[in-house]
């Protein structure tokens, strides 16, 4: 699933504070390489013990990654459930409750990346 409309997308920051701002909203910079990093936020569905993970990609818009002071640009964010080994699933329809918890962590994403 697809979030539209999120604020996010197309936002700036240099990477030291994205990582800081992330792991405050609950997101860690999960999968990395020289100009792309994924922040991943995991969700429980306590209901079906389903696990999901709302994910923001971004993009290095100057500089590489291994520097604090490289400008990322967010360009997408998404939520799947996790599948068996690994991966995710994008098209199965998500609980409500699920829904909420990722809605609150983009806002309080969003809110930290525009203070």
């Amino acid at each position: 699933m697809i979030f539209e409309n999120t604020g996010l997308v197309g936002l700036k920051s240099d990477l030291h504070y994205l990582d800081e701002s992330a792991t405050k909203a609950g997101f860690i910079r999960w999968q990395w390489e020289y100009y792309r990093a994924t922040y991943d936020s995991k969700i429980e569905d306590e209901q079906s013990g389903d696990e999901y993970f709302l994910r923001v990609n971004t993009r290095a818009v100057e500089g590489k990654l291994e520097k604090p002071d490289t400008v990322l640009s967010i360009e997408a964010v998404y939520l799947g459930r996790a599948t068996f080994p690994h991966g995710l699933e994008y098209e199965s329809p998500v609980p409500k409750p699920v829904l909420d918890v990722a809605a609150k962590r983009i806002l309080e994403l969003k809110q930290l990346l525009e203070a």
